[in-house]
């Protein structure tokens, strides 16, 4: 009786623990639990023959591309051209909005997210408000132990800045205040409901729907900047020694695009953010933002590098993860790095630099990547 009964508890459990893997497997690739981005990194190297040319070659007809034709400036005036160019094409002639200041700013506010912040002394929520109602909730986070540094923190696409409360903390530990920011429309910003003419009422959810939005007194990019720009003239009040900027994904497009028209970003380091239009697939063409022929044509991706970069004490690290499993992958960068370094170098200020992190297999900013970028700040910062 005692084997029957062993036999009978052997086979229930075998039986449980295979309708518990089953499912487990079905939540692996439905949600992408543990160890789904593990699974799909062996299956990519082990099974697919496209594993080298996405992470290990460089696709042939990249190579085609003449890169050093493509960026038409030689000299700071055209810098300054092409900047005020920007400026006048995102904000219809109106210019930066230097003078615009937040609509609401709260002092010391209460958010349980982020009550277990070590080195925090308070938390101020800034309210930026734009045309056709558009918000962009801020918080200004301010250490206890400051070294008078402003790090501007941007979350991408996968929403609230909170995806980004370890980035923020890491900024914190070191001393630095941290402004952080989500894209329009997500996290705790607003989506307004706009009547538009020929198009009627629509909510508007998505980046690509403010292509609507589109006409000749208003571009939609101005969604995607403005808050930064609002923001840091509030910022002024505090006196930083220096401002850098840091972004994730789409955070890391607004860093690299708002680094371009603002020289008050003197650091800044996108992360798995961009890539020149020549090297963008179906895979990683991203929103409206990303390829608006207007904007690109009056200062392409390898153009905005260069501006970004450009000036006295001014650098830009762009980040890109080789093994990243949503964008920007591989070693494509290897195509313009050097032609943008050699420009900025024959321009005699500022500097740009390509990191290509392999510590890991996800979107996201490593701890690699963050001691990267502190290493960089502290020689600027002399903290």
């Amino acid at each position: 009786m005692k084997k029957k009964n062993y036999k009978a508890y052997s086979v229930a459990l075998i039986i449980v623990l295979l309708t518990m893997s089953f499912f487990y497997g079905v939540l692996v690739g439905a949600y992408k639990y543990w160890p789904y981005k593990l699974l799909q990194t062996n299956h990519q190297k082990f099974f697919s023959n496209e594993y080298d040319l996405i992470y290990e070659k460089i696709d042939p007809l990249y190579e085609k591309t003449d890169v050093s034709s493509l960026i038409n400036i030689e000299n700071e005036n055209d810098i300054l051209k092409k900047r005020n160019s920007l400026i006048r094409y995102i904000w219809k002639g109106k210019g930066l909005p230097y003078s615009k200041f937040p609509e609401t700013v709260e002092i010391d506010i209460k958010d349980a997210r982020y009550s277990d912040l070590n080195n925090l002394k308070r938390i101020d929520k800034l309210v930026i408000t734009m045309d056709y109602g558009f918000n962009s909730i801020v918080y200004f986070f301010h250490p206890v132990k400051n070294n008078n540094n402003l790090v501007i923190y941007h979350q991408g696409h996968e929403g609230d800045f909170i995806f980004g409360k370890r980035t923020i903390q890491f900024f914190l530990d070191n001393g630095y205040d941290v402004m952080a920011f989500s894209m329009p429309l997500l996290g705790m910003n607003n989506q307004p409901i706009a009547e538009l003419p020929s198009f009627g009422v629509i909510k508007l959810t998505s980046h690509d729907r403010l292509e609507l939005l589109e006409s000749y007194d208003f571009s939609p990019i101005k969604l995607f900047l403005e808050p930064v720009a609002v923001s840091l003239n509030y910022a002024e009040n505090f006196d930083f020694d220096s401002i850098s900027m840091i972004g994730l994904s789409g955070g890391g497009w607004t860093t690299t695009l708002y680094s371009a028209i603002d020289p008050r970003i003197s650091k800044s380091y996108p992360v798995a953010g961009t890539l020149p239009t020549y090297l963008r697939s179906k895979r990683n063409l991203g929103d409206y933002e990303q390829h608006l022929p207007e904007l690109y044509k009056i200062a392409n991706y390898l153009e905005l590098y260069i501006i970004g970069s450009y000036g006295n004490n001014r650098k830009q690290i762009q980040i890109l993860n080789k093994y990243d499993d949503c964008c920007f992958a591989g070693i494509n960068y290897k195509t313009y790095e050097k032609e943008v370094e050699i420009t900025l170098a024959e321009l005699g200020k500022g500097t740009f630099k390509i990191y290509s992190d392999d510590t890991h297999a996800e979107h996201k900013i490593s701890d690699n990547a963050l001691n990267i970028i502190k290493e960089d700040l502290d020689e600027v910062d002399g903290s």
